[in-house]
């Protein structure tokens, strides 16, 4: 989905270590404790925080904020387990707070006692790890469905118009996501997108396999595609809209009507983190509608703040693809855990990523 501030390099850190070094040599006692009530480092997906919510609390706090940026659940999770240290705060989508919290990786912050969190709604209480939020804060929330250039595409309302674009020699793409994607092969067949039956993921794989050749690429870097022309269409999350927003006149978007997944991102910490203080102040300081509005605004998507929402651009709280319908509600699916039941899906995707 990148990011709006430029990943933090292995390169800066070793510069900033080799500083405190010689802060050190010429007798400032600086304390790895001081350090630490000094900075905060986010391990987030791209594009997925204001720029101005961080200085905002960068100015109100001292504290220093550090972002590094990642594409996938599964690319943060395997950098983590890789050995990856110094991150705070990371933003797994809900189904991976469980996993990370079977692996024992998050730490209970007890947010759900913050002045604020009354704010939180109820219905983004998901995390079947967390069901009470003493871990983690719900965060941001939105469809992920089908952006498309006008120019190209007149009007787009369904994943069968979608996928019959290249028969017309118009070209599309999928993100290059395990879920998402065979999410839409279950959902082409009339299947939950947690399903681990046997049958249901064969008749998923088969979807995608016989999609396959029409696809020009597996990306997330969707968005300069269709801006340019180079693809028609392609399947991305509805933080589109900011650009949609931007050209309305070329760009659209629009949740299938066939259904689509619904993510929801929350913001945890690290167990691992080596500034938890700090991680707590920026929990508390985002749990301030204003905050929270600031972030949704900027990102498009949905809020989980009942009292940010009161705080919207009515053109934001009216628009159905940013707050979808009842009835759209109910044919959006969120991810969940699946445990053993993962391998399934990854010969699923072995399969269809491999085949010519």
């Amino acid at each position: 989905m990148k990011g709006l501030i430029s990943a933090v390099t292995s390169s800066k850190r070793l510069s900033k270590t080799a500083a405190l070094a010689c802060l050190g040599l010429s007798g400032l006692a600086l304390s790895s404790t001081t350090l630490a009530e000094q900075t905060l480092n986010l391990y987030n997906w791209g594009d997925y925080i204001n720029p101005e919510v961080i200085e905002r609390f960068t100015a109100e706090t001292g504290i220093k904020v550090t972002l590094d940026t990642y594409s996938s659940n599964e690319e943060m999770l395997a950098k983590l387990q890789a050995g990856a240290t110094g991150y705070d705060i990371i933003f797994p989508s809900v189904h991976m707070q469980d996993v990370m919290t079977s692996l024992n990786m998050l730490e209970k912050t007890n947010i759900n006692k913050a002045p604020g969190f009354e704010n939180i709604l109820k219905d983004h209480l998901i995390a079947e790890s967390d069901p009470k939020g003493e871990y983690c804060l719900p965060y941001a929330w939105g469809s992920v469905g089908i952006v498309y250039n006008k120019k190209l595409v007149p009007e787009l309302n369904s994943w069968q118009e979608f996928f019959a674009l290249p028969s017309q020699g118009k070209k599309i793409t999928l993100l290059d996501d395990m879920r998402e994607d065979i999410g839409i092969g279950l959902i082409m067949n009339g299947k939950n997108v947690n399903s681990t039956d046997s049958q249901d993921l064969k008749a998923a794989q088969q979807f995608l396999l016989d999609q396959k050749p029409n696809i020009s690429a597996l990306t997330y870097d969707t968005i300069p595609m269709v801006q340019s022309g180079d693809i028609a269409a392609g399947h991305y999350y509805v933080g589109a809209m900011m650009y949609v927003n931007e050209d309305p006149d070329t760009l659209a978007y629009v949740i299938p009507k066939e259904g689509a997944t619904m993510y929801q991102e929350d913001m945890c910490v690290l167990k691992s983190a080596p500034n938890k203080s700090n991680a707590r102040k920026f929990m508390e300081f985002f749990l301030q509608p204003e905050i929270s509005a600031m972030n949704t605004i900027q990102q498009t998507n949905g809020s989980v703040n009942k009292a940010a929402i009161s705080l919207l651009p009515a053109a934001m709280r009216d628009n159905p693809n940013m707050n979808p319908p009842v009835e759209t509600m109910e044919k959006l699916q969120v991810f969940k855990d699946l445990g053993k039941g993962i391998k399934l899906y990854d010969r699923v995707w072995t399969k269809f990523r491999t085949a010519s």
